[in-house]
Parts: structure tokens; sequence; C-alpha cells
């Protein structure tokens, strides 16, 4: 995958991580928000589709005296979501629920995220610990991305589902 396909997968994920760790039978009924389609190897061991609908998000971001980013905060809550497995065509689904992330930012462009609450953190195979894998967390992780999209996590806490398990 390339650096732009996989920042612009990153781009999504921001938006979605907040997803709740309540279970529902289905997600809403009318047509998804946003629908993502993860090939084999990359977020699962097996094709993923995700869609994914509502959710509300306040974004604040703080520069310094020379208007470099320096720190963000986004918080409220994620989309409902729809995790499919395109392989056997099971689904699992999320409701809506609280996040808050905070991202400090570094000069040369990598950051350090601690997100709290519930988020979905997607490791590919480039990551730290190697992906791919998908997993719900109901807690607090801490992860560093560099300037090429790496993620390595520092730590997490909490409940954790994995999804791709989930799925089989």
């Amino acid at each position: 995958m390339n650096h732009k396909n996989r920042s612009a997968i990153r781009c999504v994920f921001a938006y979605m991580i907040a997803a709740a760790l309540g279970y529902s039978n289905s997600a809403a009924a009318a047509t998804p928000d946003f629908t993502l389609e993860l090939p084999t190897g990359t977020a699962c061991n097996f094709d993923l589709k995700i869609e994914g609908w509502g959710g509300k998000r306040n974004v604040r971001e703080f520069k310094d005296a020379n208007g470099n980013l320096v720190r963000s905060l986004d918080t409220g809550t994620g989309a409902a979501l729809r995790f499919t497995n395109l392989s056997n065509g099971k689904t699992l689904s999320t409701k809506s629920n609280g996040a808050v992330s905070a991202k400090r930012y570094n000069p040369d462009g990598s950051y350090t995220e601690t997100d709290t609450g519930h988020n979905l953190l997607i490791l590919f195979p480039t990551d730290v610990p190697a992906g791919p894998s998908t997993t719900l967390i109901a807690g607090r992780v801490v992860f560093t991305v560099d300037t090429s999209e790496v993620f390595t996590v520092l730590s997490t806490s909490g409940k954790t589902t994995d999804i791709c398990a989930a799925l089989l």
C-alpha cells in the first residue's frame, strides 16, 4: 500500500476512532456515511469492510507563537460501526460512544497520541507491533506516529476486543 493510500486510511480512522464496545445485532439500516474496504493482510487476514454511521467530533488545535501546530484535542462520539469479513459474510456492529484523542506534535511532523474512552486501533504490517490487527479498546492507548505514518504502540490498558478473531 502506498504512502498516499495509507495516509488516507489513517485520516478515516481518525474520524472513526471512537467506536463503542456495546454490540448490537445490526448497525443503522440507512446508507452508511462512509465505507472502507481493506484488503487481506492490511487490517486482518481477510478482506475487511468497515461501514460507519453518525458520530459527532469536536477538534481543537493549538499552535505556538510561530503558528506551528503543537497539540490537538479531538473529543466527542465516534461513528456506529459495522465490520464485515468479506470472505465469510460474518458481521459485528458497535454503537457510537465517546472518546478523547490528544496529540502532541514534534517539529519533524511525528507525534504522540493518547486515546481514552472507546477507540479503534488498526495496525498494518509495517507498524510496531506488526499487524494486521484491528482492535476495539475501551480504556487507554498511547502510540507514536512517525513521518512515514508508522504507528508504534507504547501502552494499552482496559478492555480489548480483537475484531479479526471475532469475525472468523
